[in-house]
């Protein structure tokens, strides 16, 4: 039996960008630690890594626990919830992935400035200074680090092949971080989150056809189940109808199959799916004119720096 692997390319790339971000924070502490000769504290440092590592693995397992215990449970409504706690999912994930991507772009100027900023407060506390260390490190490990549970959990029904990829992207930002940190050497950072951002955007666009999907499924199943739900979805739960999404606006299912190659890469990616109805398609221009307009005019600003403020920076993305 063959594994297909295309499921990890979306958590391999919100991994990588997640993962560089968080390997940022860290290399600016120990670089900053370091230099204030506080070296003793980096040992807390590798603490928060851990826990904020293992907050998030954590928050993995309880999301995919509630999932297959409603997969397998014999209750009623049980084939309702699944699919609505997957769109519920959805839904977390786009916002959270939609922040992200914007906020971290508008404050990638000031995220040096910013950090040293936290460290130098917490040294001054005798006292507390690596429970401060390890506060830092934590939140900003456990916030990269939840954004992609969240993302693998929305996206579970895929089996576990996206763990691979989360794994294999957390894999490469650690390798950025000791390229950046250890060895020194120069990656242009700006260029790097770009191309990351306009992937993501897609990816998470993808995430909006499929969130409203599980909606539509949640909604067709209730209608069957419980006769009194019968009028909210009048044309039933078909391949080819939905209850709320409206009219196809296309079916490619014979020409290009989302489950199969090259059109499995495509659905993975960006969302692509071979039965797409007109509410999904609205849904996926709205997010990409709003979201993508939003982020598009943040990174305008880096596009028209100087000539002598393009040398890559390995401080900042």
């Amino acid at each position: 039996m063959s594994v297909d692997f295309s499921a990890a390319i979306p958590t391999f790339v919100i991994t990588l960008r997640e993962g560089v971000e968080a390997a940022l924070v860290v290399g600016i502490v120990l670089a900053y630690l370091n230099k204030a000769g506080q070296s003793r504290l980096n040992s807390w440092v590798y603490g928060g890594i851990g826990a904020g590592l293992g907050a998030s693995v954590l928050v993995g397992f309880i999301f995919n626990w509630t999932i297959q215990a409603l997969q397998l449970s014999d209750r009623p409504y049980a084939p309702v919830l699944k699919p609505l706690i997957e769109g519920v999912l959805g839904v977390v994930a786009i916002a959270l992935l939609s922040w992200m991507l914007i906020w971290m772009t508008q404050q990638a100027k000031s995220l040096k400035s910013g950090v040293e900023s936290q460290i130098g407060q917490a040294l001054k506390e005798d006292t507390g200074a690596g429970w401060g260390v390890f506060g830092l490190i934590f939140f900003a490990v456990l916030r990269e680090g939840f954004e992609t549970v969240v993302f693998i959990a929305a996206k579970f029904q895929q089996g576990w092949v996206p763990v691979g990829g989360a794994i294999a992207g957390l894999v490469t930002a650690v390798a950025i971080g000791v390229l950046l940190f250890k060895w020194g050497v120069k990656i242009n950072l700006r260029l790097f989150f770009q191309i990351m951002g306009v992937f993501l955007l897609l990816i998470v666009g993808g995430l909006v056809i499929s969130a409203l999907a599980h909606f539509d499924k949640a909604l067709g199943r209730l209608a069957q189940l419980d006769p009194q739900f019968a009028g909210v979805c009048a044309s039933g739960l078909t391949q080819n109808t939905s209850c709320f999404l409206g009219s196809p606006v296309w079916n490619l299912h014979e020409i290009l199959p989302d489950r199969q190659f090259p059109g499995i890469i495509l659905h993975t990616l960006f969302g692509y799916v071979d039965r797409l109805y007109l509410g999904e398609a609205i849904a996926y221009l709205l997010f990409l004119l709003t979201v993508g307009g939003i982020y598009l005019q943040s990174i305008t600003g880096w596009t028209g720096l100087k000539n002598e403020d393009q040398r890559p920076k390995t401080t900042e993305p």
